[in-house]
């Protein structure tokens, strides 16, 4: 299966690499279509062969014989001119009426929180000596370029604020909840009693060691609505300082790779090969403890897409990067952070403390630990939307889920749970790895298996395929019901793939054990925005070659 690897080479073939560079004269950014001129501050490298293997690729560098603040929007305006088509459809796909349909007031709640947090970042923005805030600036800077750069060149408009809501989407899902008075009034037990239960899975992820320590293998299955299938696969090296005036060292993190979006300056479903030898991912855990969204505030808090950001850039070692991401926690995006340190790690050698730290938040509380331990004992470390630690898993109002709904909102009895405890130990090489996290059987494992008409259910698996459940079926509650949504993709890297960032990757829902997704045969189709997808996600795993 892996042999059928492609190589950015040979994918140059069928589908035209763009070039652009920007330049600036101390009055204005000038955009170079097609040229790589001598004084470029940004360059960019765009491939879309999203017909041809499922994903685009895009490559940003920027100077370092230019501030920060002039580098990191001359970014943006690099990526937004280079990905304008892309970033078009996904807005329509994912944020274009975002606000149709919404109770009463959210938005207008909403637009209230954002425009006060974003007066607050700003206030804070003079403070250049706090590398956190420095980067704060950077981050504000690139996402203003990437309006710009798309204004620029694109025929088609959108809302002024439409790049920052994409970027915003993980946060945008518990602001729905945060902001809304009544539930903040209710407790976990009435909030349960209600019928409310996490309505969607949220990625399965897998840190496996293998025999002799020979490798670690890291990999993450995105969970999300079909809509999102517009992918990008990225690696920025932008050469930002820590913070210019006090640290004029180079993040550590400056190099990234990862899997994402148009329009999005990290990965949003949460898979990074960072230069400082670390790859971060998550799996969300979201809060059903409506009194925690009290402390979801505009002010002395970011976002946790910026955090993200923030900590993957700062970070030497998983302990800097739990400690840069739980500073100013918003309560939004709530997920358990995996933290993977190859600098501790060499081939056949006894694994070193803090090779594994693991980060889960809530609204007022960050819990993290080194859970190297652990993993060496079990020899991998699963993840499925579950807390794994008891005060967080408590805290978050998982017990009255568990009351009520039994072993399927447990960390230990979960159905994918049990699905790694069982087979983990096939896991002995890259195609074994895939497999695995590409397995759904629903209708034949028996950890697939529910109080449900039918007596199974697609979620219930590594890569799930809610879009198989019939839609006239019974189901206990919400997460097993039919709908367009699963497994949307695999990503995979190991110590040797990592040194160069790259991962194996594939788009689109598993068809290993399951039918082809394809949009013609959904009911929903019509009704459902998936602009720029291909009819058909039936593509070979990827492993992509960076030009640069």
């Amino acid at each position: 299966m892996i042999t059928k690897v492609l190589l950015a080479l040979l994918l140059m073939g069928s589908a035209s690499a763009h070039i652009l560079s920007v330049s600036y004269d101390l009055e204005s950014y000038e955009i170079h279509d097609g040229v790589l001129v001598d004084n470029w501050v940004a360059k960019g490298n765009f491939t879309d062969t999203t017909f041809e293997d499922g994903f685009a690729y895009l490559e940003i560098e920027s100077s370092s014989g230019y501030s920060d603040a002039v580098q990191a929007y001359a970014a943006g305006l690099a990526e937004g001119a280079l990905t304008h088509e892309m970033i078009y459809n996904h807005y329509r796909n994912t944020v274009e009426g975002y606000c149709n349909g919404k109770p009463d007031g959210y938005c207008e709640r909403l637009y209230d929180y954002l425009d006060k947090n974003d007066k607050w970042m700003r206030s804070k923005l003079s403070e250049t000596s706090d590398p956190i805030f420095h980067q704060v600036n950077l981050i504000l800077q690139q996402i203003d370029g990437m309006n710009d750069g798309y204004s620029r060149v694109a025929e088609n408009p959108i809302e002024s604020d439409s790049i920052l809501m994409m970027n915003l989407m993980g946060d945008l899902d518990d602001l729905e909840l945060a902001l809304d008075p009544q539930i903040r009034n209710m407790t976990s037990d009435e909030w349960v009693a209600a019928g409310n239960t996490p309505k969607d899975g949220r990625c399965s992820a897998l840190i496996k060691i293998l025999p002799d320590n020979a490798d670690i293998y890291i990999s993450q299955v995105t969970w999300s609505h079909y809509s999102s299938m517009l992918r990008i696969n990225k690696k920025y090296n932008n050469m930002f300082l820590m913070a210019e005036k006090i640290q004029p060292v180079l993040n550590p993190g400056h190099i990234v790779s990862f899997s994402s979006y148009p329009g999005m300056l990290f990965s949003g479903n949460d898979f990074h090969i960072l230069s400082s030898g670390l790859v971060s991912m998550e799996t969300t855990i979201g809060n059903s403890n409506p009194q925690l969204w009290q402390y979801v505030q505009p002010e002395n808090q970011l976002t946790e897409w910026m955090r993200t950001i923030i900590a993957n850039r700062l970070a030497f070692n998983g302990d800097e990067w739990a400690e840069y991401f739980t500073q100013y926690n918003s309560g939004t995006y709530n997920n358990q952070w995996m933290i993977v340190d190859y600098n501790k790690f060499k081939p056949g050698e006894p694994i070193q403390p803090k090779t594994l730290v693991v980060v889960e938040q809530i609204p007022n509380y960050v819990e993290t630990g080194d859970e190297t331990d652990l993993l060496v004992q079990q020899t991998y470390f699963g993840s499925y939307n579950i807390a794994f630690y008891e005060n967080i898993f408590n805290l978050s109002g998982c017990v009255p889920l568990v009351e009520s709904h039994g072993d399927w909102f447990t960390y230990d009895k979960h159905p994918r749970a049990l699905m790694f405890e069982r087979d983990h130990i096939h896991v002995t090489d890259m195609d074994s790895m895939y497999k695995l996290m590409r397995y759904n059987d629903y209708k034949n494992d028996p950890l697939a298996r529910c109080e449900c008409d039918p007596p199974y259910s697609g979620e219930n698996a590594i890569s799930a395929r809610s879009d198989l459940n019939p839609a006239d079926g019974t189901f206990p509650f919400s997460a097993l019901e039919h709908r367009l949504h699963g497994g949307t993709d695999v990503k995979i890297t190991n110590y040797e793939m990592a040194k160069s960032y790259l991962f194996l990757a594939v788009n689109g829902p598993t068809s290993d054990q399951q039918p082809v997704f394809r949009w013609s045969e959904q009911a929903e189709a019509e009704t459902t925005p998936h602009y720029g997808h291909p009819e058909a996600f039936d593509f070979p795993p990827v492993t992509h070659e960076w030009v640069w």
